[in-house]
């Protein structure tokens, strides 16, 4: 097999400095956590990511052009950071990026710009506003940030046995990569995994021309665009069509790209849907951290059998958080007699502060906590109770004792919460699943259904799992438990190497 290249903004570790020298987090994230498997899997990779912290760029600075093999712990989020790590080891190379450079690329193109987009959050309306200073972005931020990363990614290339490799690109932030990579390594094997959701045309189009086809060409310029649905790829071979006027097989799931002396290339649009380390989710729901968790969210919460729903998200806008908080009050409202009986447990990881739109959802959030917890407490007895926190052991003690899982996101490319809660709850809880969610391919059959902008369906649905029959629930638990199993991390990582070894020749 080829060495084998991965590139993503975020790495699988962050160095921090501390009194007693230099310490080491591993990454949290479903990204992270999934690469993570991909490449303790590999004998011969690199991983190439940003800089995430002063103690990241001191690295980057003593290894310049180099990668620095790090040993990681064998299951995330039981070992402390200064503990010694005896897990497998990773060759991880960190690129420092300078910060007016990656404010640019990071805070106003990456996110909130794409994000946006590609999730459908913009009000048309009133947003985007695409300004020069957008445009210096994208050309200074964005365009620059990629033709850093491409340069690192063929030295990587360049290095291996006759300079080929596999070279596996990772999300939004890397959209040129690709066809740089090919211009200057045209031998090597390259693939780019979209990890939220891929809009039609129409979605693109808020972006201007010349932004949206640089973009598109730049994806074309690998062998396989991946993403986790076949929505998904079927919309970026209808933008191939359409905004570039490509000829495309949709049958074959194949664009046909012009190449120079009139040789063309074929470019596949797969669909892989990513899962999750089962064996990890297993290991840490069987910790004592957990457990402690979990008694202390039970006295809490669930004395005199009251009911428990529960979310764990980031504070994205695209997590539909507000809307769900609302859904709850309006149960309530509708059904007195579940006041006192049940309890809305929110452990939500504050993101992207530094850009203004999630740090204005966030306060909204905060907003509809308080007005639904002013409407409806009772003595002894709150209805929302809101952690601000990331505590992945937290997360899964609550996942543990739910009855009621919401995921009504907005729009979501797949949605791990959904496959890590169904692996470990003990309550047979039903999981509510927005049809938004590439999840809901895989895992609708087995859930309650909810429409991201329909309150009242919402409400009746959270409504329709606190009362639904416990043979059903433990049957849809069971079931949905067994498909994440079948389909997890390991067979997700495998069948894009089997796919891409297969290009090989």
């Amino acid at each position: 097999m080829l060495p084998v290249v991965l590139l993503s903004h975020r790495g699988p570790a962050t160095f921090r400095r501390t009194k007693s020298g230099l310490t080491l987090k591993r990454g949290a994230g479903g990204l992270v956590t999934a690469l993570m498997g991909l490449a303790e899997h590999l004998e011969d990779a690199v991983w190439v990511c940003a800089a995430a912290s002063p103690a990241d760029a001191l690295i980057a600075s003593e290894h310049e052009g180099h990668s620095i093999e790090i040993a990681f712990d064998p299951v995330p989020h039981l070992v402390e950071e200064d503990e010694t790590a005896d897990g497998p080891s990773l060759n991880v190379r960190y690129i420092e990026v300078e910060k007016a450079r990656h404010t640019a690329f990071y805070t106003q193109i990456a996110n909130p710009l794409l994000w946006f987009v590609q999730h459908g959050l913009y009000g048309l309306s009133a947003e985007p506003n695409i300004t020069a200073e957008t445009h210096r972005a994208y050309d200074d931020g964005y365009r620059a940030v990629n033709e850093q990363f491409a340069d690192a990614v063929g030295e990587e290339v360049e290095r291996a046995a006759g300079g080929r490799a596999i070279v596996m690109l990772q999300d939004y932030h890397f959209y040129l990569v690709g066809d740089l990579v090919r211009q200057r390594c045209p031998d090597a094997v390259i693939s780019h995994f979209v990890h939220i959701p891929w809009p039609g045309p129409d979605g693109w189009r808020v972006l201007p021309e010349q932004m949206r086809d640089e973009m598109l060409r730049g994806l074309l310029g690998c062998d396989v665009v991946a993403f986790h649905t076949r929505r998904f790829a079927r919309n970026f071979l209808t933008c191939a069509q359409e905004l570039l006027d490509l000829p495309v097989d949709f049958r074959a799931g194949t664009v046909t790209v012009p190449g120079p002396r009139g040789r063309s290339r074929t470019v596949a649009a797969r669909a892989y849907p990513i899962s999750v380390d089962v064996e990890s989710v297993e290991k840490l729901a069987a910790s004592e951290e957990v457990a402690a968790h979990r008694a202390e969210i039970a006295r809490s919460h669930l004395e005199e059998d009251h009911k428990l729903v529960v979310r764990v998200d980031r504070t994205d806008p695209s997590k539909n958080i507000v809307r769900g908080f609302r859904a709850f009050g309006l149960m309530l409202d509708q059904h007195r007699e579940l006041r006192g009986e049940v309890t809305f447990l929110a452990s939500l990881m504050p993101s992207r502060q530094d850009v203004p739109e999630y740090a204005d959802y966030l306060a909204q959030v905060g907003g509809v906590v308080a007005e639904v917890n002013a409407r409806h407490h009772g003595e002894g007895w709150q209805p929302i109770d809101l952690r601000l926190q990331e505590d992945m052991a937290f997360a899964v003690a609550a996942y543990q004792l739910a009855d009621v899982l919401v995921v009504n996101a907005v729009n979501d490319g797949m949605n791990l919460v959904a496959k890590e809660a169904v692996l470990a709850n003990q309550r047979d809880g039903v999981l509510l699943l927005s049809e938004n969610t590439g999840a809901h391919d895989e895992l609708g059959e087995f859930a309650l259904t909810v429409h991201p902008f329909d309150l009242q369906q919402q409400a009746d649905a959270m409504y329709e799992a606190l009362t639904m029959d416990r043979d059903r629930r433990r049957t849809l638990l069971a079931d949905a438990a067994a498909r994440v199993r079948a389909n997890d991390v390991e067979r997700w990582l495998r069948t894009q190497l089997d796919d891409l070894e297969g290009l090989e020749d």
